[in-house]
């Protein structure tokens, strides 16, 4: 029986997913060079790297060397919503008894903002303590050193930078 779709987010595809590899000096060159992907960020402190696939609007892969994930992530999945759906999410969620998180593990009550897309995003478990991610892309300039932060903090940033 299909969801009532009033009380649960209306998903519109799958947007990243994660994979574990033994060496990213091996793979970035890979899954750029072999097949294609576009770099779109490495963090090499953390040992991870994230490509763009076929835009940062469609889709996105992160590269995570064995023992590097955020979480204590098993598999990570996210899901592409639309901005609004995104602000209902956490209040759905947690209606439904789920923990909704940000990305260092610390409760929420909105999205935060992934600076570097930048993008909307929330964070839950499965019932397996699969890491699952909601996520919606901004089309607000990125800024690497905003960090992850609550989107009132993205938009307050915003507001200082805007002209009168």
């Amino acid at each position: 029986m299909p969801a009532n779709n009033a009380t649960v987010p209306q998903i519109q595809g799958i947007y990243e997913t994660h994979l574990s590899v033994a060496d990213l000096r091996i793979s970035i060159p890979f899954y750029r060079d072999i097949l294609g992907l576009e770099l779109a960020a490495e963090f090499p402190e953390r040992r991870i790297a994230f490509f763009w696939v076929n835009g940062k609007e469609n889709a996105m892969l992160g590269l995570w060397e064995t023992g590097t994930a955020p979480i204590r992530m098993r598999l990570h999945i996210a899901f592409r919503l639309s901005q609004e759906e995104m602000f209902r999410a956490p209040t759905l969620l947690k209606s439904k008894g789920i923990d909704v998180r940000g990305f260092h593990g610390e409760p929420v009550s909105e999205p935060i903002v992934i600076g570097w897309v930048p993008a909307l995003s929330l964070y839950f478990d499965d019932p397996d303590k699969h890491s699952i991610e909601l996520l919606s892309v901004l089309d607000d300039e990125p800024d690497p050193a905003f960090g992850m932060r609550s989107y009132t903090e993205w938009k307050t940033r915003l507001s200082k930078h805007s002209p009168p």
